[in-house]
């Protein structure tokens, strides 16, 4: 086969919508996780057997994500990591692999486990498309929710962690913090804030606000004569 014949072939999207021509290629990473997921639980275990629990996001639209945890107390690790969510292969994967990170080489320290942020899975699973990259946001997310659960049932709630600032949208826990973030990475509009972070998906009573704020932080970091529709 020749050197052009193998670009080509590299290049042949996985997923072409044949409605708009529009067409992405995920990595070997992502199908590999997509296709067999790591760490998968497909109904809901007793929950004395965990340690800990975390939910985030709607029920009404689909994007929830819950996950167990089994911690080893004296090393401060997350010894296992189970998950269940809906949605597409990057969704999927992602969880996959964020639990797989979570787990390997002994289990990740608690303090390292909070910092893992979306850019992390997406670097370990090589990359996803841009209009893909919403699909990793509730990972994290749900992780913290675990570790904030643990904490409490154990008592340390000096290590409660209070995710950035206030939420704006309880179901899917976006903040104002989380908005402000999407401004400054290049989100424009409410339809572009909402694919990033999923605010008002499930729950459009909380959009009035989270347009005031992407408005507010759009001119606080681009100028006045900026527009939501650009």
């Amino acid at each position: 086969m020749s050197k052009k014949s193998l670009t080509a072939k590299k290049k042949t999207p996985d997923v072409v919508n044949k409605f708009t021509g529009g067409n992405w290629v995920y990595t070997k990473e992502v199908k590999e996780h997509f296709f067999k997921p790591k760490n998968l639980l497909w109904e809901n275990p007793d929950s004395a057997k965990f340690d800990a629990e975390g939910i985030v996001g709607s029920p009404a639209c689909g994007d929830v994500m819950r996950v167990w945890l089994k911690i080893d107390p004296k090393k401060d690790r997350i010894i296992e990591f189970k998950w269940r969510t809906f949605g597409c292969a990057s969704a999927i994967a992602a969880t996959s692999m964020l639990s797989v990170m979570a787990t390997e080489k002994g289990g990740m320290k608690i303090d390292k486990a909070l910092k893992i942020k979306p850019k992390d899975i997406m670097k370990r699973l090589g990359g996803l498309p841009d209009r893909k990259i919403h699909c990793s946001v509730l990972g994290d997310k749900a992780l913290r929710a675990a570790i904030n659960d643990w904490f409490k049932k154990t008592g340390q709630y000096e290590r409660i962690i209070v995710e950035g600032s206030r939420v704006i949208d309880p179901d899917t826990k976006v903040t104002e913090a989380d908005i402000e973030s999407a401004v400054i990475e290049g989100v424009k509009t409410i339809e572009g804030l909402q694919k990033r972070t999923k605010v008002g998906i499930g729950n459009p009573a909380c959009l009035d606000e989270a347009e005031q704020l992407l408005r507010f932080y759009r001119e606080k970091y681009f100028g006045k004569e900026v527009s939501l529709t650009n």
